[in-house]
Formats: C-alpha cells, sequence, structure tokens
C-alpha cells in the first residue's frame, strides 16, 4: 500500500462521516453499509497535501475517517472546528504532537473526553490511527439535496395498505424505543412485560426516537442521517418509510400544535447544514432549508452550522429549531411551507439540546461550549433570559420538578464540571427567582449526559457516563428533591447488571409510563454483553435486568407517553 506522507485520500463524497469501502476501493457490503453508515459508490478521488502531518497509509486513514464518524464528529464538528468538543484543526493537533494526542485519546479528561483507550472502547493502533488522523486536513464531503434525499426514499409500507386501526394488544404508552447504536437498530421492548416486541433495522447510531402527535408512529434518525417511520399499530410494529435526509444527523421531531396533529416532519442535519420538513404520512421530502450563516455574536460567517435539538411549540404552529455554531434559534411556522415563515432568534453559540418547562411555553437549550442555558417564550417567540451555568451544560430534555423552596425548576447536568444547575421557572408566583439558577449541587464528576425525574417521583436521577473513571461511569445517582442536604446515593448499575468484561458505561435514565420504574442501559463494546438495568423508582432497589443478545450497545430509551407529551 502507497503511504502518504503528506498526501491523503480525499473522497468526494463524505469520507469524514462513515463513506465505507471494501479493500480494492469496492463498494461496500450490505451488511457494513448497514452498521457503519456507510454512503454510496465513490468514483472521483483528489489527494490533499497537509504540510507538517504525520505518515499515514491509505488504509490507515480510512480506518482514522470511520472512528471519527463514529465516535468523534459528534462533539468536535465534520470540519473539526469544535463545538462541545475542542477544535481539532491541524494548525492545533500538529503543535499538541502525536504522542500528547495519544495520552488524550487514552485516558480522555474530567471535562468529558472519554476515556476511550483505558475503557477499551478502542486499541492502541486504533488510537495511534487517531492521534495521526486529526493532524491532517478534515475531508470535505458534498452536498446532499432534493435528488439524494429523492433517491433515498421509501415507502415500505403505503398509507392505504397500512392498518385502519391497532392490530395488536400492546400498551402502546409503555412501550421503550432502544437505541441499539452499533448495530444499526432500534429494540422496541414493551415496558409491561419486558418483552422484545422487535428489533428494527435502522440507520446507524439512533440518536433519538419521537413518537408522533397521536402516539401512532415513532420516527428514529441514525448519525447516518437516514429516518425510519414506524408503524405501531402493525401487528408486529416495523418500518413503513424511510429516507436519507444527508450524510449525518441528529435530530428529528413531529408537527404537534391543534390541526396539525401527524401532519408534518422535520429532520435537521448536521452536514449538510440544513433542515428538511417532510409529509407526516410518508416522509416525502418537501422542503430543505440551509442553515449556513452568521454568528449571533461577531458576525461571522460559519460554514457548518450544524442543526441540534428540534422541538415542537405548543404555543404556534411552529418548529423549534437550534442552530448549534451559529447560536440562532429558529421557530419555523409551518402553516405555510409554500411560504415559509422563520423567525430568528440570536441567543448564544453552540446550542445543543434542550426541553421545555412544566408549563411547555419556555423551552431552556443548552449552549454548552458558551456555558449557558438560554430560555426562550415560544408564546412571544422571543428570548427571555440567557442564564449562566456551569461548564458544558449537557440537559437532554432536562428535568422539572417542584422544589421545596423555589417552587418550578428545571435542571441540567455539565459535561466539563462536576455540579447540576437548578433554574427558577415560575415567573409568576417566583419572579425574583424565575430562569436564574437557585440550587448548584454536586454530581460525582464531568461526564453527565442526562437528567430525568417525573411528576410522580421524588427523585432526581442523573448518569456521568463519560466520565473518566470506570468506578463513576458504571454507576448513577440520585436525590431526594425533598431534602437535598441529604446528598446523593449512588447505585451499582453495572454491578446489578452482571455483565463480563467491558466498558459498562451506565448511561440515561429513562421512566416508565407510569412513573414507578426508572431504565438504565448499561452500554458494552459491541462485541461484549450489554443489559437494560431496571430500578424501582419509589425503593431504589433493583427489580429487573434484561439480557438479550440481540441487545447490541444499548443507549438511549425513550418511553412513547412521556416522549410524546414533553414529560421529563
Amino acid at each position: 500500500m502507497m503511504k502518504t506522507k503528506s498526501v491523503l485520500l480525499l473522497s468526494a463524497l463524505a469520507m469524514s462521516i462513515g463513506v465505507a469501502y471494501a479493500d480494492g476501493g469496492k463498494k461496500v457490503s450490505k451488511p457494513e453499509h448497514k452498521f457503519e453508515g456507510a454512503s454510496t459508490e465513490v468514483l472521483d478521488v483528489k489527494r490533499v497535501i497537509t504540510p507538517g502531518a504525520p505518515d499515514m497509509t491509505e488504509e490507515e486513514f480510512d480506518a482514522g475517517r470511520k472512528i471519527f464518524f463514529q465516535r468523534c464528529a459528534g462533539c468536535h464538528g465534520v470540519l473539526r472546528k469544535g463545538a462541545t468538543g475542542k477544535p481539532l484543526t491541524p494548525d492545533i493537533t500538529q503543535k499538541k504532537g502525536t504522542e500528547y494526542l495519544k495520552a488524550f485519546i487514552t485516558y480522555g479528561s474530567p471535562a468529558g473526553m472519554p476515556n476511550w483507550g483505558t475503557s477499551g472502547d478502542l486499541t492502541k493502533k486504533e488510537i495511534d490511527i487517531m492521534a495521526r488522523y486529526i493532524q491532517h486536513e478534515p475531508p470535505v464531503p458534498p452536498e446532499w439535496g432534493m435528488k439524494e434525499m429523492k433517491d433515498s426514499w421509501k415507502v415500505v409500507v403505503p398509507v392505504d395498505k397500512r392498518p385502519k386501526k391497532k392490530m395488536n394488544n400492546y400498551n402502546l404508552k409503555n412501550i421503550m424505543s432502544v437505541t441499539l447504536r452499533d448495530a444499526g437498530q432500534v429494540a422496541l421492548i414493551d415496558g409491561d412485560t419486558k418483552d422484545i416486541i422487535n428489533i428494527v433495522d435502522t440507520g446507524y447510531a439512533v440518536h433519538i426516537s419521537r413518537p408522533s402527535a397521536s402516539g401512532r408512529y415513532i420516527f428514529v434518525i441514525g448519525r447516518d442521517a437516514k429516518v425510519d417511520m414506524v408503524d405501531l399499530w402493525m401487528k408486529k410494529p416495523d418500518v413503513v418509510a424511510e429516507i436519507k435526509i444527508g450524510l449525518e444527523a441528529r435530530s428529528i421531531e413531529t408537527s404537534k400544535y391543534k390541526g396539525y396533529e401527524d401532519k408534518y416532519a422535520i429532520a435537521g442535519a448536521y452536514w449538510p447544514p440544513q433542515y428538511v420538513i417532510m409529509d407526516g404520512d410518508n416522509l416525502k421530502p418537501l422542503k430543505i432549508v440551509s442553515t449556513r450563516g452568521y454568528t449571533v455574536d461577531t458576525q461571522e460567517y460559519h460554514p457548518e452550522p450544524r442543526v441540534a435539538a428540534i422541538v415542537a411549540s405548543h404555543e404556534h404552529p411552529d418548529f423549534i429549531v437550534n442552530v448549534k455554531e451559529t447560536g440562532k434559534i429558529l421557530l419555523v411556522d409551518y402553516s405555510d411551507i409554500d411560504n415559509l415563515t422563520v423567525t430568528t432568534v440570536g441567543a448564544a453559540k453552540f446550542l445543543h439540546d434542550g426541553g421545555w418547562d412544566s408549563t411547555q411555553r419556555y423551552f431552556l437549550t443548552a449552549a454548552n461550549k458558551s456555558n449557558k442555558i438560554a430560555v426562550l417564550d415560544s408564546k412571544t417567540r422571543k428570548l427571555v433570559a440567557l442564564t449562566e451555568v456551569g461548564k458544558i451544560p449537557h440537559p437532554g430534555r432536562g428535568a422539572n420538578f417542584i422544589d421545596p423552596k423555589y417552587g418550578h425548576v428545571w435542571a441540567t447536568g455539565h459535561l466539563g464540571d462536576g455540579t447540576l444547575a437548578v433554574l427558577g421557572t415560575d415567573p409568576k408566583r417566583h419572579k425574583k427567582n424565575a430562569w436564574k439558577v437557585v440550587r448548584t449541587l454536586k454530581s460525582q464528576g464531568g461526564g453527565n449526559l442526562f437528567i430525568k425525574t417525573h411528576p410522580k417521583s421524588h427523585n432526581l436521577w442523573f448518569d456521568n457516563a463519560l466520565n473518566s473513571s470506570d468506578a463513576v461511569y458504571q454507576t448513577v445517582a440520585v436525590y431526594d428533591i425533598r431534602d437535598f442536604d441529604k446528598g446523593y446515593e449512588v447505585l451499582p448499575i453495572a454491578k446489578w447488571a452482571d455483565l463480563g468484561k467491558g466498558p459498562k458505561r451506565v448511561v440515561q435514565p429513562e421512566y416508565n409510563a407510569k412513573g414507578d420504574e426508572v431504565w438504565f442501559s448499561v452500554w458494552n463494546g459491541k462485541t461484549q454483553e450489554s443489559a437494560l438495568v431496571i430500578v424501582d423508582d419509589k425503593t431504589r432497589k433493583l427489580k429487573k435486568v434484561i439480557k438479550d443478545k440481540r441487545l447490541i450497545t444499548p443507549t438511549g430509551k425513550f418511553n412513547v407517553y412521556n416522549t410524546m407529551h414533553d414529560i421529563y
């Protein structure tokens, strides 16, 4: 294999985001296409010179490209300009040097960088490849427009051929849609019986599952930007439509405003930076809108402003769209998509995830590298606060509860420090505390991904899945919201799972529909045994462990009822 000292293979099709090839440049096999997020065959090949970068063979570069897509692009960006993670452009990485980069990738940091080496997620050889790969210029992927979307669009079961009524006996409200990250699948699990209903083939590393307003359909989106629409009314729920809306993505949502239930779906892409409005019945692409533009602070042009969280407004027929790098919140009025009206609200750079307050009027969302929570009034369509919190807030959807002193509040954890921030959310009865941090709670350390409670619970759960210590990331902690002075209790979730070797990261508490159980994923390596652990919310005792050889790298879990009604 020819070596490239400063010369690297650059494909015209998304080399940095998971295009995979078999040896000799042949088109990938169907399983690799499914599981590794590969795209279509590439014919045009360019060579790009990167001065000062270390030697890599084309085979090594190809391996680095795939690892970067699977593990790194979400935080650092396709073009490696940084967001949740730091910039990894060659002017920075070459100064650090290969040995420094290898150590950082191996051991991680308390600020949320995973310990890819000591956890066993990456081998020494893979770490060496990545340390050299990120010293080269990032390949620039191509665009993905209406032609490509329509070519990928497939209606598996036409609307008129679908059931006219529910054809199964499942309690649809209590179905859990569980991401099987590295398998390119989701597991639909009966929350009542704990049995697996179906393993559904999807895109690579599904990021979220979102039920439609009616609760009949579940829409899932993979990191490879593949959207799958699952019909829960079928005797065995399965995919009825699919589309690929780009080359990398994270977010999807459906219309919820009265009169528009199930009418539209929207998906946001990381690459190309754009969002797509689709028909809510069959995923037919209707409108594509680019998000490229200027940053909210310095008004500089940004070539990669990715679409992060999307939520559906309850006050207007609006999709609320976070544009990460420019720091802008878009309120996309879908009442007339042929004459689309978009309200742009300036917030802060690096907008990420977020959720509603308890009234479902105010959207609280993290501008994570700005260390702020932006608060949007969805009724007036205006920003009402920009609140300083801890380092790199990562709320998921956050957690709403009634604080014994401050009334209605919403909480977030942080990737970059060991705290939880609690914000007041009652501008009527607790006006002086509204949108301010009223409590700062200790967590087990950095690397928190998700925090969760339920209206029927007195518990506030949080993980530390990206902490660098296995003693931390293999456990979860929980506060009693009636008495924070008692401190938190730590539960040994990974130990309860009773698995073999592997990192066994514990991630994302998720309640069942009744609010009396909390489900956790024990995320192990792709070839190792993983599990789901269910805890009794009242007693905090182990209730059940779900093990199945089909549960490959389970991560996110989404209860249909709670997700549909924005309960968190």
